[in-house]
C-alpha cells in the first residue's frame, strides 16, 4: 500500500486533535462521518477533507478509505470498529479499547477472519521518548527494574449528564484516564500477577478516583492513581536497581524526561522537538504495518490491547463498578 487514505469516524476533540496531527504529518485524510451532515461538512471545510459523509455507515462504505479511526465515545468503540472492519476497512481505535475485555476479544477475532488491521490508538506507546525509554531499558541501563509509578489526574466536568459521568456511556475515571498508566504498567512490566484496586463512585455511580497497585514477573510492583476530580502532576517514574528515569508532565504525551544514576546524578536528558501534538506517531507506525502486511501492531499486539482491558475490568470488579446491559 503506497498512498494509504484515513477516514474519521466521529467529529469530537479528540477526533480534532488526532486529525491535525495527521496533516501535520501530511497524511492523507480522505473522508469523516458523523452522526449529522453538518457537523461533517464543517469538520471537512477546517481540514480540507474531499467528503464528508453524514453517517457512520456512509464513511466505511467510501471506497476511498482504507483505514478508519474510531474517535466516537468509548461506550460506542466496539459496535463503530465492528462497523468498519466488516465494511473490511483497517481500524485505528481510540483508547479505552472497548468497554469490557470480552468487547475487545470479539473485536480482535473479526479482525483476523477478515484479515485486518486492528489497532488502540494509545499514542504513548508510539511517541519518541517512549521509543528511547524502551531502548534504555533493554540496553540495561536501569539494572532489574522494580517500580512503575505513575498518575493520571485532571479536573474534568462534574456535570452528572456529562459522558464522562454516564455509566451508561462508560464513563469514569479509569477509562478515560487510568488506562493510560495501567497500559504504561504493561508496556514496562507485563502483564501483572496481582491486582489491588480501591477508587470512589460519584454521584452517577461511575469512579472519581481509582489507585491501583499491580505485582508483575519478578515482584516487580506499579502503582497508580487517576482522578477526574483534582489536577495533579502528572508525572511517571521508572525504577531500577542501577539507575531510574523520571518522566515529565505530562508523562504519557511526546515530553521529556531524565535518567538519574543511583547516586542522583543525571546521566541522560531527553528532549527532542516533536511537531504537533504527537498523535501522529501512532498513524505512522500504523501505516508502516499495513505496508508490511501486519494485522496487529508490533508496540502494542492485539493481544496485549484484550489483556489490558481483562485488568480494566477486574479494576472495576474491585472497586463496583458496572455498566448497565454491558457486564454480566
Amino acid at each position: 500500500m503506497n498512498d494509504i487514505r484515513w477516514g474519521i469516524l466521529a467529529t469530537g476533540g479528540i477526533a480534532h486533535m488526532f486529525t491535525s496531527d495527521l496533516r501535520t504529518a501530511g497524511l492523507d485524510v480522505a473522508a469523516v462521518g458523523s452522526r449529522s451532515q453538518a457537523s461533517a461538512d464543517a469538520f471537512a471545510h477546517e481540514f480540507e477533507i474531499p467528503a464528508a459523509h453524514g453517517s457512520y455507515e456512509a464513511l466505511v462504505a467510501d471506497p476511498d478509505v482504507d483505514i478508519v479511526y474510531v474517535a466516537s465515545p468509548h461506550g460506542f468503540h466496539a459496535e463503530h470498529a465492528a462497523l468498519a472492519l466488516e465494511a473490511g476497512k483497517h481500524v485505528l481505535v481510540e483508547k479505552a479499547f472497548t468497554l469490557t475485555q470480552p468487547q475487545a476479544a470479539a473485536l480482535r477475532d473479526l479482525a483476523a477472519a477478515n484479515k485486518l488491521l486492528l489497532m488502540e490508538a494509545m499514542w504513548t506507546r508510539y511517541v519518541p521518548n517512549m521509543i528511547r525509554i524502551r531502548e534504555l531499558i533493554r540496553s540495561g541501563t536501569l539494572g532489574q527494574v522494580r517500580a512503575v509509578i505513575a498518575d493520571h489526574t485532571q479536573a474534568l466536568p462534574t456535570d452528572p449528564t456529562h459522558r464522562l459521568n454516564s455509566l451508561e456511556l462508560g464513563g469514569g475515571a479509569l477509562l478515560d484516564l487510568g488506562v493510560y498508566p495501567v497500559s504504561f504498567a504493561h508496556d514496562i512490566l507485563g502483564a501483572p500477577e496481582t491486582i489491588t484496586a480501591t477508587g470512589r463512585l460519584g454521584s452517577t455511580g461511575a469512579d472519581t478516583e481509582v489507585v491501583v497497585t499491580m505485582t508483575h514477573a519478578d515482584g516487580a510492583i506499579s502503582t497508580s492513581i487517576s482522578s477526574a476530580r483534582t489536577a495533579g502532576p502528572n508525572e511517571a517514574h521508572i525504577l531500577g536497581t542501577e539507575a531510574r528515569i523520571d518522566l515529565d508532565p505530562v508523562w504519557y504525551t511526546a515530553t521529556t524526561f531524565r535518567l538519574v544514576g543511583r547516586h542522583g546524578e543525571v546521566i541522560e536528558s531527553y528532549d527532542a522537538p516533536v511537531a504537533g501534538r504527537g498523535m501522529q506517531y501512532e498513524a505512522l507506525a500504523a501505516e508502516q504495518y499495513l505496508r508490511e502486511g501486519r494485522t496487529s501492531s508490533e508496540l502494542e499486539p492485539i493481544d496485549e490491547t484484550v489483556a489490558i482491558m481483562g485488568t480494566l475490568d477486574e479494576i472495576r470488579r474491585q472497586i463496583g463498578v458496572r455498566y448497565p446491559g454491558v457486564d454480566r
